[in-house]
């Protein structure tokens, strides 16, 4: 997927993560594993994708690194998807999408909401600044810059 990025964007990191998790049934294939979706039948059943979609989505997981491939089973050979530690670490951006969907909803028209497990009581997600705490949803007091190895090109982007 990675020939999608422009040459000039393959060093933004948010082009490249587009790049292995921006496809709509990626998403929803992830958000499933998160609920405890592994295999091929249950995420086919829960999602109602086509057996080539969902082997192909699953193929480019395994490939990017943010699921293993595991056997299951072995008369006949079974296998289930596993999320990775870096698969894994996309949970809060899951989080942070369903947040902002339902952010745009009334309350009573939402079908899924985050809750604390012990609990039961919903929650806000946030981003924050691990090192302050502080609310990262200003554009005024947290913009982007070029880092250490950017490019000219990404450097005169954040010059203004």
């Amino acid at each position: 997927m990675a020939s999608r990025i422009r040459l000039e964007d393959r060093e933004c990191p948010l082009s490249t993560t587009v790049a292995h998790v921006g496809e709509w049934w990626t998403l929803l294939i992830l958000h499933d594993a998160f609920d405890g979706y592994t295999r091929f039948d249950e995420f086919q059943e829960n999602l109602g994708i086509s057996s080539s979609m969902l082997t192909s989505r699953l193929k480019s997981l395994v490939a990017d690194g943010l699921m293993e491939r595991r056997p299951y089973q072995s008369n006949p050979t079974r296998h289930e998807y596993v999320l990775t530690e870096l698969g894994r670490s996309l949970r809060p951006v899951i989080v942070a999408l369903a947040a902002w969907g339902n952010s745009r909803l009334d309350p009573s028209r939402r079908s899924m909401i985050l809750v604390d497990a012990a609990t039961g009581r919903e929650v806000e997600p946030v981003v924050v600044d691990a090192a302050t705490g502080r609310r990262l949803d200003s554009s005024e007091e947290f913009v982007f810059t070029a880092g250490p190895v950017a490019s000219e090109t990404m450097r005169a982007r954040y010059l203004r």
